[in-house]
C-alpha cells in the first residue's frame, strides 16, 4: 500500500498538534511540524514571521516529507495550511510521490480557540501567540473549500471519529 500524506489544516489552538500526534500512532506516520522546523531555525510564529522566512520553513517541510514518502513512510503535516495555495502544493507533492492524500480540517470554533489561547497564557504549556498575531490569523484564515474534499474533524470529536 502506498504511503499517505495527511495535511492538517486549522487555526492556531485548534488542536492540530494533538490530533496529529494521536493520528500518527494510529497510522504509523511521522509528523512534520512547521512549528518545530521554525524552532530549529530560531523562529516563533506566535511573534509573527516574515513571509520570506515562512517560505523557507515550508520548503524544508516539503523536503522532509518528500524524503519520508520516498522511503515509504506516511507523513502527517502539522501546519495551519492556510491559504489554499499551500494546500494545493501539498496535494501536488503527494501526487508526485504516489502517496494517498488526505486534507484533515480541524474545525474549531473561534471562541474555543480564544479560550485555549487564554488558558495557555496561564499555563505556558506552549509558547505564546501575541493577541495581534492571533487576531490577524483568525481574520485571514482560509478554510478548505468544498472542492478540496477535506475531512472535517472537530477537535472535541469522539473516539469513533478517528477513522480517515
Amino acid at each position: 500500500m502506498p504511503p499517505r500524506l495527511v495535511l492538517l489544516c486549522g487555526t492556531s489552538f485548534s488542536g492540530k498538534s494533538t490530533v496529529g500526534r494521536e493520528l500518527a500512532t494510529r497510522i504509523a506516520a511521522k509528523v512534520v511540524s512547521l512549528d518545530e522546523i521554525n524552532a530549529r531555525r530560531g523562529l516563533w510564529g506566535g511573534d509573527g514571521i516574515p513571509v520570506s522566512e515562512w517560505i523557507k520553513t515550508n520548503d524544508e517541510a516539503h523536503a522532509e516529507a518528500r524524503e519520508l514518502l520516498a522511503a515509504g513512510t506516511s507523513v502527517i503535516v502539522d501546519d495551519t495550511s492556510s491559504p489554499r495555495f499551500l494546500r494545493d502544493a501539498w496535494r501536488k507533492l503527494a501526487a508526485e510521490a504516489d502517496a494517498r492524500f488526505t486534507l484533515l480540517y480541524v474545525d474549531t470554533d473561534p471562541a474555543v480557540v480564544r479560550a485555549r489561547h487564554a488558558a495557555n497564557r496561564a499555563s505556558r504549556h506552549r509558547q505564546d501567540v501575541t493577541d495581534e498575531v492571533l487576531a490577524q490569523h483568525l481574520a485571514d484564515f482560509d478554510p478548505p473549500h468544498p472542492d478540496e474534499q477535506a475531512v472535517y474533524f472537530s477537535s472535541i470529536a469522539q473516539e469513533s471519529d478517528w477513522e480517515l
